[in-house]
């Protein structure tokens, strides 16, 4: 007689059809992000656990600061047996942030440790621009 609640559970696993979870994984449940305003700008505080410094990747483009995180895949075959079902997230994850055209990447600072990225982006104004005249030389 099997005994009841643990096993029960355990077992429900196999009766269901295995789905790719890679489709359903999306950044922000992969990178869960705090946001916090200080006097002189924006601190963002990412969660990415077993994630190394050398995974991560950050480019400020057009005013957005992306930020992702890729995972290796290990290719190695199972010597005992075979997986029937993996959890972990193997791939590339990526978030942006618009964080404005006037910061450029020199702004920007970033400290990775522990599984949290640490980002400070200073404030910046946004610069009015002047409408410049472009004139003609006549000969």
């Amino acid at each position: 007689m099997l005994m009841p609640g643990l096993f029960d559970e355990f077992f429900d696993d196999f009766a269901r059809p295995v789905v790719s979870r890679r489709a359903n994984v999306t950044a922000p449940q992969m990178m869960k992000t705090d946001v916090k305003e200080l006097e002189n700008g924006f601190a963002l505080d990412i969660e990415l656990p077993g994630y190394k410094k050398e995974d991560l990747q950050l480019e400020l483009k057009e005013g957005y600061l992306t930020v992702s995180a890729t995972t290796k895949k290990n290719n190695d075959e199972e010597k005992n047996g075979h997986y029937i079902r993996r959890e972990r997230f193997i791939g590339t994850s990526s978030r942006s942030f618009y964080v404005g055209e006037e910061v450029t990447q020199e702004d920007i600072k970033a400290k990775f440790e522990d599984g949290l990225l640490n980002i400070f982006v200073p404030k910046k104004e946004a610069q009015p621009k002047i409408p410049e005249s472009k004139y003609i030389a006549i000969e």
